[in-house]
């Protein structure tokens, strides 16, 4: 167990009920590598080693969209209608 879905066991909170937190309304912008491609977005195409991308992903971890840009990813999810936040 992490040390965050400790802080929230013990305040109450399971780890399910928070990945459901904010679904269908809210998504993430995460910054990843090109290496972590295949294993969020196996349907991708090969891309080059060493390149940043960014993730858009739901409240609850699916993944949704790839994009070169967070700019991107943002306005991928106001068209969706969802509010995207950043994670570090």
């Amino acid at each position: 167990m992490t040390e965050a879905e400790v802080v929230f066991e013990t305040a109450g909170v399971s780890t399910e009920a928070l990945a459901s937190l904010g679904e269908g309304h809210i998504a993430y912008v995460k910054q990843i590598r090109s290496e972590d491609v295949p294993g969020l977005f196996p349907e991708a195409p090969k891309i080059a080693p060493g390149l940043k991308l960014f993730a858009l992903h739901a409240a609850d971890g699916t993944p949704i969209m790839l994009t070169d840009s967070r700019e991107a990813a943002i306005a991928n999810a106001w068209s969706n209608e969802l509010q995207a936040v950043s994670v570090h």
